[in-house]
C-alpha cells in the first residue's frame, strides 16, 4: 500500500502542534493529582453538607476537620491550598469516584470497613468516632431499643441505620435520604424521630446557630468508626505517603489544633489521635 504524501504546509503545522503539546499546552497538568505537586492540581473528595467536618460555606470556601486534614496531607504531597480542587463526594458514590479516577483521594467521614477495603485502599485512620443518635431536645428516645417503631434516618450509602436495625432495634423504620441536611429537616418537622450517624457529624449539626437548643445527642457509643482517607485500589504508594503525612500532623500538633477549632464549640468529647494503621474494633 502506498503512503500518502504530506505537503510541506501540513508537515509544518504538525511540527508546531507537537511542539505546543511538548510544552504542556494549557491543561495545567494531571487534574486528578497523580503527579507530585508543582503546577498540577489535585482533586480531593469531601462532603459539602457536614458542619465541622466538610462544609461548603456561602462564600464558596470550605471548612471542617476533614478539609483541614486533607489540606495538610495535600501540602505534604506537594500541593498548595490553591492547587486543591474540592469535589463533592456523596456517601453512595465514594467507591465509584475513586475507581473512575474522579478524585485522587477522599476525606469525607469515610469509615474503614472490611467491605469497603475490597474496593478501595485506606490511609489512616485519622479520627475515631462513634455511632450515636441525634433527636429533638424533648425526645423520649434514650436507648437504642427505643427506636423500635420509630422513623430512623440516615443518608443513602451509609451503614449506620442498617446497623441499628440489625443489631439493636429490628422494628425501626429506616428512612434513607440524600443528605444529612434532609434528615435534619425531617427531625425539625417531626416527620422523623431520630438521625443516626457518627457523633462527630451529629455534634457538628447540633452546634450550628440555627439549630441551637433544638437537638441533643443521646451519648450512645453504638460502634467504633475509624475515619480513613480513601484512595484507588492498589495505589499503595499514595497510601504510604498519606500515612506519613498523618503521622507528622499528629506529632507537630496540627491534628489537635484542628480538632479544637472544628469541634470545640460543640463540646465534642473526641478520642485521642488514633495510631496510624491501627483499627479500633
Amino acid at each position: 500500500m502506498k503512503l500518502r504524501k504530506v505537503s510541506a504546509a501540513a508537515a509544518t503545522a504538525l511540527v508546531l502542534a507537537l511542539t505546543a503539546t511538548a510544552c504542556g499546552g494549557d491543561d495545567g497538568g494531571d487534574s486528578n493529582g497523580s503527579g507530585s505537586g508543582g503546577g498540577d492540581k489535585i482533586k480531593i473528595g469531601i462532603k459539602y453538607d457536614q458542619p465541622g467536618l466538610g462544609l461548603k460555606e456561602p462564600d464558596g470556601s470550605f471548612s471542617g476537620f476533614d478539609v483541614d486534614v486533607a489540606t495538610y496531607v495535600a501540602k505534604e504531597l506537594g500541593y498548595k491550598p490553591d492547587q486543591i480542587e474540592w469535589v463533592e463526594t456523596k456517601s453512595a458514590d465514594r467507591e465509584n469516584a475513586l475507581s473512575r479516577g474522579d478524585v485522587k483521594m477522599i476525606a469525607a467521614t469515610y469509615s474503614i470497613t472490611d467491605e469497603r477495603k475490597q474496593k478501595v485502599d485506606f490511609a489512616g485512620p485519622y479520627l475515631l468516632a462513634h455511632q450515636d443518635l441525634l433527636v429533638k431536645a424533648d425526645s423520649d428516645i434514650k436507648e437504642g431499643t427505643d427506636l423500635n417503631g420509630k422513623k430512623l434516618c440516615s443518608v443513602t450509602g451509609s451503614t449506620s441505620a442498617q446497623n441499628v436495625k440489625d443489631e439493636i432495634a429490628p422494628k425501626a423504620q429506616l428512612q434513607q435520604l440524600g443528605g444529612y441536611s434532609e434528615c435534619i429537616a425531617g427531625l425539625q418537622s417531626d416527620q422523623l424521630d431520630a438521625l443516626t450517624t457518627d457523633d462527630a457529624i451529629l455534634a457538628g449539626f447540633a452546634a450550628q446557630k440555627q439549630y441551637k437548643g433544638q437537638f441533643k445527642l443521646t451519648g450512645l457509643k453504638l460502634s467504633n468508626e475509624n475515619y480513613g482517607i480513601g484512595v484507588k485500589k492498589g495505589d499503595t504508594e499514595t497510601v504510604n505517603k498519606i500515612n506519613d503525612a498523618l503521622k507528622k500532623m499528629v506529632s507537630d500538633g496540627s491534628w489537635e489544633k484542628a480538632v479544637k477549632e472544628n469541634f470545640g464549640p460543640a463540646n465534642y468529647k473526641n478520642e485521642p489521635a488514633p495510631k496510624i494503621g491501627q483499627i479500633v474494633q
